[in-house]
């Protein structure tokens, strides 16, 4: 209000100086504006322009040839197995075997009582020195009653029943003769004795108890340990692609037939020695829809033992001048699969690809990239498309890093300042 007075007292002259005082402040602060927002955006253009290049670490598509691996859970088993029966029922008297250890064919493993068996392979012989007895004088009495029937002395019945009498004593004592190895061999089976060379495992029953019935039938069981049977089943699609190989491989004698079949523990660790085809099942499973396969694998020292695990793992196929890059390069997004290619200028762009199978630390990529094409591994978080990158080459272990090219720092996002 001081300001407008002070204008209008003044006069026209004075309204005149004011007008134009007004105009030039006005001037000079629109020209300030100018000077500053150019400034600014100068600033700002020459920051984009000056800022360092993003650092990537990149690796060249490659080219050779992949196996395809197929892999099915198993499981081991002796190549021989015998669950060892007492063949007789008696009261057991000792186990002559270190419970897990390695036991010869026929050697001894457990007694049962012999002592009943003793007793009738004696009665056994006493009826059959009885039954020869009776048998020698049926046939004095057949041999007499033949030289009566020759000069007629004797009717012809008379001499048809001595001589099925005589012919009845002979069918007894071969009864008898039966009989009384009968009762040998049970004397025999009292001593259990293992039916081939492998290892024994823990008995079932204990010194005392009556065997030979029921759940006591089974005393223990030898396996052959070395070589070992992996069994595992395949699909029937499976069977019908390979049905050809199969073939092949079981019409080969065993001993000529490749160790191709790869063996993994259940700690993931591979097993030193390879298996070899051994058969394939009669049918495929109606339950499961499968078939089962047997592979021979051997086994020094008797490490595996039946009942674990173990993955066969076999290589189906090989394909010839794959495209592979290191699995860290590709991107999956919603199930699909990218790549951030850089061009020789070294400016990136993003490729959907197809990829196939993975070998290893690479992946196979089947459609959309070419050998000899770069692609970022490391440092695709901060890439946009079109940057211009500084590529370094990436190496599998031991190489360089982001973090190393950064000075120990990794390189972060742009965010705001």
């Amino acid at each position: 209000m001081k300001a407008e007075f002070k204008l209008m007292a003044g006069g026209p002259m004075g309204a005149v100086w004011f007008v134009v005082s007004f105009l030039g402040m006005a001037l000079v602060l629109t020209l300030a504006c100018v000077v500053g927002g150019c400034g600014r955006g100068g600033s700002a253009h020459g920051g984009a322009a000056g800022q360092a290049s993003v650092k990537v670490l990149v690796s060249t598509a490659a080219s050779r040839d992949v196996p395809v691996v197929r892999e099915w859970v198993g499981t081991l088993a002796g190549s021989e197995n015998a669950d060892i029966r007492a063949r007789v029922t008696g009261h057991l008297l000792s186990r002559d075997y270190p419970e897990g250890s390695l036991v010869k064919k026929g050697e001894l493993l457990f007694e049962i009582d012999p002592r009943p068996f003793e007793v009738a392979l004696a009665e056994a012989r006493s009826q059959l020195e009885e039954g020869r007895a009776r048998q020698v004088a049926s046939q004095a009495e057949a041999d007499r009653s033949t030289e009566l029937f020759r000069k007629r002395v004797i009717s012809e019945k008379e001499f048809i029943n001595k001589t099925q009498l005589n012919k009845s004593a002979a069918s007894k004592v071969e009864a008898l003769e039966a009989a009384v190895e009968q009762a040998r061999l049970n004397v025999g089976f009292c001593a259990v004795r293992s039916p081939l060379d492998g290892v024994a495992g823990v008995a079932t029953a204990q010194v005392g108890d009556l065997v030979g019935t029921g759940e006591r039938a089974v005393l223990t069981s030898v396996s052959v340990l070395d070589p070992m049977k992996l069994v595992f089943p395949i699909s029937e699609g499976e069977y019908l692609m390979a049905g050809e190989r199969l073939r092949e491989g079981t019409a080969q004698p065993l001993k000529e037939r490749e160790e191709s079949i790869e063996v993994v523990l259940g700690n993931g660790e591979r097993f030193a020695h390879r298996a070899r085809l051994l058969a394939v099942d009669l049918k495929v499973s109606q339950t499961t829809g499968t078939i089962l396969v047997t592979a021979l694998l051997r086994n020094p020292g008797s490490v595996l033992r039946p009942g674990q695990f173990a993955t066969a793992r076999v290589i189906a196929k090989t394909l010839p001048g794959a495209v592979v890059v290191p699995q860290r390069a590709v991107v999956e997004v919603q199930g699909s699969h990218q790549l951030w290619v850089v061009d020789g200028g070294g400016k990136v762009e993003v490729r959907p690809v197809k990829v196939g199978v993975r070998d290893g630390g690479e992946w196979v990529i089947a459609q959309g990239l070419e050998v000899g094409e770069r692609v970022v591994v490391e440092g695709t978080q901060q890439l946009k498309v079109g940057m211009v990158v500084e590529a370094g080459a990436w190496k599998p272990e031991g190489g360089r890093s982001l973090a190393a090219d950064a000075g120990g720092r990794v390189p972060q996002k742009e965010g705001r300042r």
